[in-house]
């Protein structure tokens, strides 16, 4: 069995390599959008979940706490008593900011002296933490000129203090590149194995490979390990590029990187084969592979956050093995994310793979009756 499927791997290569000018079309152009993509991208942001940590207790502390969850950025989403809860909850993605007033916040107002309020924000979306701190810091403005007007006498009353955690100087690099990663290896992946079937079609060797002694399984893996490799050398190559040449951090294990990036490819892989299943013409393939890379693309994340879109369409992200991935990515090169940590993206791309690819063969079983 395996040396068939060695077999029809080595002819996937020398079909793939043999063009000069589609072995540029792999190679180059990941590596132009890399770059182009990593200067150029940027993201909007449509509301902030807030959480309070009140050390204070009085009434201008109670007073400040009213202009934020008074004001449209904010959303309250918990009340916290203590740092280990704040922490957790940035941890979680359940708060992306958290504003903890001190102890003596009121009575060094009320005798003139200048009060810090610190603000904890989740600095693994740069753009959206960078956009957060700026209503952060609108709303402190705010409350410093009123409690001027009604203080005459009053110095500066509120300076703000800010700590962004998972990226500390807010670098929008290093929330764009690693999303780029996933993006570029879908796209690869995807055209190289849903053209790979319509191929044989188109050119007349279908026909020829049915009546091989393979059996329709070892067609199909012997389909998918090419794109598979070819979307493992990417990832690793875009990887070196990211951490040498962009210094986005990679604080996470190498084994969790590429389990992640193995299931990816399994999935994109087992969507790229059915698509290429259901295709006649490389046409068709090509029609079939844009018309799911678009929406998976918008769908993952990677520009627009999953928590602000309608829910019914936070329920289609859940068949986008793209969504998966740009957590474990993030995860991986910002967090520094375990294996236990991350179980919950690896276990839906890896049902995802595998219902693709036994669709596919299904599908190729099929038409081969």
């Amino acid at each position: 069995m395996w040396h068939r499927i060695i077999a029809l791997v080595i002819k996937e290569f020398l079909a793939l390599l043999r063009d000069p000018r589609e072995r540029l079309l792999i190679i180059v152009p990941p590596i132009v959008q890399l770059v182009v993509f990593s200067y150029a991208a940027s993201f909007d942001l449509n509301h902030v979940k807030l959480a309070v940590y009140d050390r204070d207790g009085g009434q201008a502390a109670h007073a400040l706490i009213a202009r934020f969850t008074g004001s449209r950025h904010f959303q309250l989403v918990a009340s916290v008593t203590d740092p280990a809860s704040a922490e957790r909850l940035i941890d979680a993605k359940r708060a992306l900011l958290v504003l903890e007033i001190g102890p003596e916040f009121s009575s060094h107002l009320l005798s003139g002296r200048t009060a810090t309020v610190q603000v904890l924000i989740d600095g693994r979306n740069s753009n959206t933490a960078l956009i957060a701190l700026n209503y952060a810091r609108r709303i402190v403005q705010d409350f410093n000129r009123d409690w001027l007007h009604d203080n005459t006498d009053a110095k500066l009353p509120l300076r703000l203090e800010t700590r962004a955690w998972f990226n500390p100087n807010l670098e929008s690099r290093w929330f764009i590149v690693p999303g780029i990663v996933g993006l570029l290896m879908m796209v690869v992946v995807m055209m190289v194995t849903a053209l790979s079937v319509a191929r044989e079609r188109e050119q007349g060797t279908f026909d020829q490979l049915l009546v091989t002694p393979m059996r329709p399984v070892e067609i199909l893996i012997g389909k998918a390990i090419p794109g598979m490799l070819i979307g493992l050398l990417e990832a690793t190559l875009i990887v070196i590029i990211a951490v040498a040449w962009f210094h986005v951090p990679l604080r996470g294990h190498l084994i969790t990187l590429y389990t992640g990036i193995f299931l990816f490819l399994l999935s994109a892989s087992g969507v790229g084969l059915m698509i290429s299943s259901l295709a006649t013409t490389l046409q068709q393939a090509l029609l079939g592979a844009f018309l799911f890379l678009v929406p998976g693309v918008i769908l993952s994340g990677f520009a627009t956050p999953i928590a602000n879109m309608p829910a019914a369409v936070q329920y289609i992200t859940l068949i986008d093995p793209l969504r998966y991935f740009m957590v474990v990515l993030r995860g991986v090169f910002l967090e520094g994310a375990s294996f236990a940590q991350l179980w919950s993206q690896f276990w839906p791309m890896t049902l995802i793979g595998i219902g693709c690819l036994a669709g596919a063969g299904w599908l190729f079983r099929h038409r081969t009756t």
